[in-house]
């Protein structure tokens, strides 16, 4: 397993400090996000994962804890649309350049809106995807937010 990605290359370059935490990834986990909370022992509120989805068919990024699911609603409203929904996967991979299950908001092929969740600052480090199956790095949210030109907002159902 490399440690490089693009996104822990994005988040070298901009001087943002992570630390990578490899895990083994299962494919056949019904929730990957709640499977990586496991295997690392960290608790399923302080993982997030990254979801790609469509606002008003434009992409949009939404990073939120692996035990929530998103509200669409929600989501739209952050970015003034009317409707959300999950980006296919293949289109995701396309977009991202990361494989589903490895998609991290940082150092994607082509910056999209980000939205990551409210809940985040409630701690001091969160687990977020660093671009790889069974790789997750711990970031500051603060830095997580200015790394992914994110907005914080409740999108959390």
């Amino acid at each position: 397993m490399s440690k490089t990605t693009p996104a822990t290359l994005a988040l070298t370059k901009g001087g943002i400090a992570f630390a990578l935490h490899p895990y083994d990834y299962d494919p056949d986990a019904p929730r990957t996000g709640l499977q990586a909370a496991e295997a690392l022992g960290w608790a399923p509120e302080q993982v997030f994962k990254t979801l790609m989805t469509l606002v008003d068919g434009a992409p949009a990024c939404v990073v939120v804890p692996s035990d929530c699911e998103v509200s669409m609603k929600k989501l739209a409203a952050v970015f003034g649309g009317k409707s959300a929904q999950m980006m296919k996967p293949a289109d995701a991979e396309r977009l991202t350049g990361f494989k589903v299950g490895g998609v991290s908001p940082f150092g994607q092929r082509k910056p999209v809106r980000t939205v990551i969740d409210e809940t985040a600052v409630l701690f001091d480090q969160v687990l977020i995807n660093a671009g790889q199956r069974g790789l997750l790095l711990a970031i500051a949210p603060e830095d997580a937010v200015r790394a992914a030109s994110a907005v914080l907002a409740d999108v959390a159902a």
